[in-house]
């Protein structure tokens, strides 16, 4: 297939009124991603070289988030909207340089694999003029049928036309077609409107291509992959498929989920054989994680690096710029922010470290935080390796704990701390005999 051209033709110039949202619905995104996205990156994956996305007039967001996720793709307006194929039509200019395969994708069909599409391909290859996407399903009402004649594809029949015999055909069309890129305007040009709406359907592609005495086919791939969205309902079972999914892929390629359902992976997690994950624990994007590396019940981790043998949570919370190196322990209720955490070092109770380092075998107590913002700008903490920082410590930044350094706790820390030194930051403590007991008389007597 490398040697054979292909564009891929993204249709997003749909209103999807359906999904009662002012996001544009190809910019709702499943596992972190918008579809639309998710759908430029599958063309690609299946050799689309060149991208032509097709979209509305009143587009800029649906334009700015094509032009960062497929670098080089070109826009193309569908104004008005009439019908599929008017919007493939839209991207003619891009058909005429000739490429030799055509794939017409839907932004709004995020879970088709690449590997259906290269199939495709390889029917265009094999000397048919255009390849059908098609699913089987034992409940195909208002699905439009693929009619087979011969082991060939002969025509794509809308419901309504359908006879009865016809509507008892299981197999179903899922829109993704592959053209030939030789052929692709000549037949797509012969699309005609007489239809109750007057639009221009691509479906009548295939009819129009057996006239012309050339050949069509059919593959079929799994319903789940062509699941198009148009509602949040439908998003949501879209989720669901992708997480299914990935979760499998993860089990078979060594990593242990306790709990597979309870996980949320996003579309770019990496997670190495070997990690333990247990139930209830969401991967925003941009997490990296190291073999060997207990991940603890419900704990909330984006643009982290974990590295191998770390254990995390429970109730953690990795926030991006977070990176544990080899062997380190953030424990319960414990938040890290744009902090590099060396190997070893613990941080196991009710901490808040942002805008830090934490040297290799430092242990950071329970209740401590690093004070990085003056409500203007974040500062930064810098401890050093093997210190100890006391419970219920706050470090003011910026602010420097030498190596070995040892910061009593309850302590309030504004000074740099020197190395192997001992640092007190609180008043020193004073008992009064019988005050507590006279206090205590003095508040009971008022509540008479």
């Amino acid at each position: 297939m490398s040697s054979r051209s292909c564009l891929s033709i993204v249709l997003a110039a749909g209103e999807g009124t359906r999904m009662k949202s002012s996001t544009p619905k190809v910019l709702h995104r499943i596992a972190g991603l918008p579809m639309l996205a998710h759908v430029l990156k599958t063309a690609e994956q299946a050799g689309a070289e060149q991208m032509a996305v097709v979209v509305g007039h009143d587009s800029d967001a649906v334009r700015k988030a094509a032009a960062s996720f497929a670098a080089g793709a070109e826009m193309f307006v569908q104004e008005p909207r009439l019908g599929t194929a008017h919007a493939v039509l839209a991207a003619r200019e891009a058909i005429a340089r000739g490429f030799d395969d055509v794939l017409v994708m839907f932004s709004d069909t995020p879970l088709i694999d690449a590997g259906a599409l290269m199939l495709a391909r390889a029917r265009l290859a094999e000397g048919f003029a255009v390849a059908v996407l098609g699913f089987r399903t034992d409940r195909p009402t208002g699905y439009g049928r693929l009619i087979e004649e011969n082991d060939a594809l002969v025509a794509i029949r809308e419901e309504k036309d359908c006879s009865p015999a016809e509507k008892l055909i299981t197999f179903c069309n899922s829109g993704l077609i592959a053209i030939s890129g030789a052929h692709a305007l000549s037949l797509l040009d012969r699309i005609g409107n007489d239809n109750a709406k007057g639009e221009f359907y691509l479906t009548d592609i295939v009819a129009l291509a057996n006239r012309a005495g050339l050949k069509a086919a059919a593959i079929e791939t799994p319903f789940e992959s062509t699941l198009g969205v148009n509602t949040l309902a439908e998003l949501a079972e879209a989720e669901a498929v992708w997480q299914r999914r990935r979760r499998r892929e993860a089990m078979l390629a060594g990593v242990t989920l306790v709990a597979p359902d309870t996980v949320y992976f996003s579309h770019d997690t990496e997670i190495a054989a070997d990690a333990y994950v247990e139930p209830n624990v969401f991967f925003g994007p941009g997490v990296r994680v190291a073999g060997g590396t207990v991940i603890h019940a419900f704990s909330h981790i984006d643009g982290a690096d974990i590295g191998p043998g770390s254990h995390v949570g429970p109730f953690a919370r990795l926030r991006p710029g977070a990176t544990l190196a080899e062997g380190v322990k953030v424990g319960n209720f414990c938040e890290i922010k744009k902090a590099n955490i060396e190997a070893g070092a613990k941080v196991n109770h009710l901490a808040y470290v942002g805008d830090a380092r934490v040297g290799a075998g430092a242990n950071v107590g329970a209740g401590v935080i690093t004070c990085n913002y003056d409500g203007f700008n974040k500062a930064f903490t810098d401890i050093g390796r093997g210190a100890f920082i006391g419970s219920n410590s706050a470090l003011v930044a910026p602010v420097s704990i030498g190596e070995g350094a040892n910061v009593a706790a309850g302590s309030v820390i504004t000074e740099d701390v020197p190395a192997d030194a001992l640092a007190f930051g609180r008043a020193r403590q004073k008992n009064l005999p019988e005050r507590g007991r006279r206090l205590r008389e003095r508040l009971a007597s008022t509540k008479k």
